[in-house]
């Protein structure tokens, strides 16, 4: 997809992945909507793109209700790309979290992307054309124990991603899912005791950046690419889960968190 002259919108853009891919699609030319709940940290991201001669405008919305999910979607015709990014959730024992949170980290990311692509895709299949990102976690794809609800709202968002992009087939709307390994975003600052949890043998996949996270989600919409894990280590280690998992899950849980 050729990106000057188009709309996107970008979920969670107020800081890391979300903030970094809004400028670079930007910088590419299109006209970026930023969603997020700060409205003082979306203004600081839309200043730092029109001072680089971009085009952006900010959206406040907790994702996490239905009702602003729709009146964004009111507000904001539908664009030609969704990036669907935000993301929350501590890692966490099932018994150890309160079925708010659990409620909360189920709604972002999985009930964020499912209702906000809800509202975009009808006009997106009537006019034939329209891309959608999922930007996942590698639990989508890797179980480590400590992390039960996260996990389930990161596997929920990857079956949602499976299931359009065979509803999707031959109608012009393509979808990407996008799968950084660890980012040194502000995701573990937010979320403390996270980063203790990841099992010592993941901590062999090197950490990415939020710019190179921005540009693998960038290059999946004009590449019009179904997936990306990266770095590589973790596309081994997805491959190592398929053809080995009895051995995989166990190296996981002997060198993971345990009560």
């Amino acid at each position: 997809m050729q990106l000057s002259g188009k709309r996107v919108l970008v979920t969670g853009a107020s800081q890391g992945i979300g903030a970094e891919a809004a400028f670079r699609f930007a910088a590419h030319g299109a006209h970026v909507h930023l969603v997020a709940r700060s409205a003082e940290l979306l203004d600081l991201q839309v200043k730092r793109i029109t001072e680089f001669g971009g085009s952006a405008t900010a959206h406040v919305a907790d994702l996490s209700d239905a009702a602003e999910i729709h009146a964004l979607a009111e507000s904001v015709p539908a664009p030609d790309v969704l990036v669907n990014n935000a993301g929350v959730g501590r890692w966490l024992f099932l018994d150890d979290t309160s079925a708010e949170e659990l409620q909360t980290m189920t709604a972002v990311p999985y009930l964020a992307a499912l209702l906000l692509t809800r509202e975009y895709l009808g006009a997106m299949r009537a006019r034939g054309s329209g891309w959608i990102v999922n930007v996942n976690s590698p639990v989508s794809r890797l179980p480590i124990p400590g992390c039960a609800g996260y996990q389930s709202a990161r596997w929920a968002l990857r079956g949602l991603t499976a299931s359009l992009r065979l509803d999707l087939r031959g109608t012009g709307v393509g979808i990407s899912e996008v799968v950084p390994g660890k980012v040194s975003s502000e995701y573990f600052d937010n979320n403390p005791g996270a980063e203790e949890r990841i099992p010592a043998i993941a901590r062999l996949i090197p950490t990415v950046t939020p710019a190179q996270c921005a540009k693998a989600i960038v290059d999946a919409v004009e590449k019009e690419r179904a997936e990306h894990l990266f770095p590589w280590q973790l596309k081994a280690f997805e491959l190592s889960g398929r053809l080995f998992p009895g051995l995989t899950s166990y190296l996981t849980w002997r060198t993971g968190t345990h009560r």
